[in-house]
């Protein structure tokens, strides 16, 4: 078994993934050879919903109060860092520093990379890292792993190319030891792909947000907008150019932490029922986010949000994990094929 601790770990969709053995659409992800054996969350409403759904429990302090000595022994770290709060110092050369106190978390993944010396790391992000201080700053985010003794390569997924019912385009950043482990990850191979209207695709095609969400199922009142607010919206403008009212028969765009505060004037994927607008359900959420029905929410609805949000989803973690077991730690997966689920 490949032994990994798991940081930032939010509501676990990552860990659901590595552990495989979950069902989603009907289609079953089997039991890969991953053994969490730490994971780290600090917002307490988040792990509660982590420790719902795990036999370990997260460690809910500030990882930069966790010593090194605390970590178990691990050959593969996983997580996701804040991203939003890096700056570049003006120095010659150029160094990566940070804003605030969320800028420094990513120097404390170095702190144990540098102390636990894992054989691996796998560090998922937004794609808009790559963009971050004009470009700058993700190169030199990439030469601070690497002077923690890693080879690295990064990549960018689409969720939607894996089976999930939403365009989410995420940054991995994989790093192997270097002088201890020679293997470098391979891309995951899409299993589906967009419809391309004659049959010749080599995938399935993408699946549509339909498949998880049934606009003719009732949900309560609280989540449709309100008359003032879709006059408004007409008024501001004459189409759905921000807040796009989603298409059934394509993947969802990128559901985020905010949902809960979800506006027709804003950024976040909305539905239309009749001339009527609402915001997601937690549980409609969860399934764009290729959760499995038997995830369990708990605590406020916000705190739902929150964690499925940012969450990474768990069949596009299972595809990165049974990858990077197949081609990184050379283990035998033939027989852990993506297949209908056993009735």
């Amino acid at each position: 078994m490949i032994k990994y601790i798991s940081l930032f770990s939010g509501c676990g969709g990552g860990d659901i993934g590595f552990h495989g053995d979950f069902s989603f659409l009907s289609n079953y992800y089997c039991k890969l050879p991953f053994e969490l054996v730490y994971a780290n969350e600090i917002d307490l409403k988040v792990a509660r919903i982590f420790d719902e759904n795990f036999d370990l429990k997260c460690d809910k302090r500030d990882i930069r109060n966790v010593q090194e000595g605390e970590i178990p022994d691990h050959d593969l770290l996983i997580g996701g860092f804040p991203c939003q709060s890096f700056s570049i110092v003006a120095q010659n050369p150029k160094r990566l520093g940070y804003k605030d106190e969320k800028g420094m978390l990513f120097f404390e993944l170095c702190r144990i990379l540098w102390a636990k010396k894992p054989l691996a790391f796998i560090a998922e992000n937004v794609r808009g890292i790559m963009s971050a201080n004009k470009g700058e700053a993700f190169p030199l985010i990439l030469k601070e792993f690497e002077e923690c003794g890693y080879d690295i390569k990064h990549m960018v997924l689409n969720a939607a190319d894996y089976g999930v019912p939403q365009k989410r385009q995420r940054v991995f950043i994989i790093g192997t030891r270097r002088g201890y482990l020679q293997n470098s990850m391979a891309r995951p191979l899409p299993t589906h792909g967009p419809d391309d209207g004659q049959g010749q695709l080599l995938t399935d095609p993408h699946l549509p947000l339909g498949s998880v969400v049934n606009i003719r199922q009732r949900v309560d009142d609280k989540y449709y907008f309100s008359e003032k607010a879709v006059a408004g919206m007409k008024r501001a403008k004459k189409e759905m150019n921000k807040g796009r009212a989603q298409d059934l028969n394509k993947p969802c765009n990128t559901v985020g932490a905010h949902l809960a505060k979800v506006s027709l004037n804003g950024t976040d994927p909305v539905l239309k029922v009749g001339e009527k607008y609402r915001r997601f359900t937690p549980r409609e959420v969860a399934g764009i986010q290729s959760f499995p029905e038997s995830f369990r929410l708990v605590d406020s609805e916000r705190a739902q949000y929150i964690a499925l949000g940012n969450a990474i989803p768990p069949v596009l973690a299972w595809h990165v994990a049974k990858t990077f077991a197949e081609t990184v730690m050379r283990y035998d997966l033939s027989d852990a094929k993506h297949c209908s689920a056993p009735s």
